[in-house]
C-alpha cells in the first residue's frame, strides 16, 4: 500500500516524470501533468486531462490510497503528438 507521502514525493519530482497509477481492480490512471492529482490522507481526486489543456481536467475519479497496488514510469508524451 502506498501512503499520501509516498504519492506526492512521485508527483513532485522535478523534472517530473509522467507516471501510471494502478489501482486494485487493474484500473490504470495515466497522469501527465501533476497538477491534475489532489492528494489526502486517505484518497485523492485525480482528474482526467481535457484535450484541449492538459493542464486542466474534464472529469474527476476519488481513488482510495488502500486500493493503490502500483506506480509506473510512462514515456513523457512527444512534442509532435506521435
Amino acid at each position: 500500500m502506498f501512503t499520501s507521502d509516498d504519492i506526492l514525493t512521485r508527483l513532485r519530482l522535478r523534472p517530473f516524470v509522467p507516471v501510471r497509477i494502478i489501482i486494485s481492480s487493474g484500473q490504470t490512471f495515466d497522469i501527465f501533468h501533476p497538477d491534475l492529482v489532489l492528494v489526502g490522507r486517505r484518497d485523492m481526486i485525480i482528474g482526467m486531462a481535457s484535450r484541449e489543456n492538459p493542464a486542466q481536467y474534464e472529469q474527476t475519479t476519488r481513488v482510495p490510497l488502500m486500493h493503490v497496488t502500483a506506480m509506473e514510469d510512462l514515456p513523457a508524451p512527444s512534442a509532435s503528438g506521435n
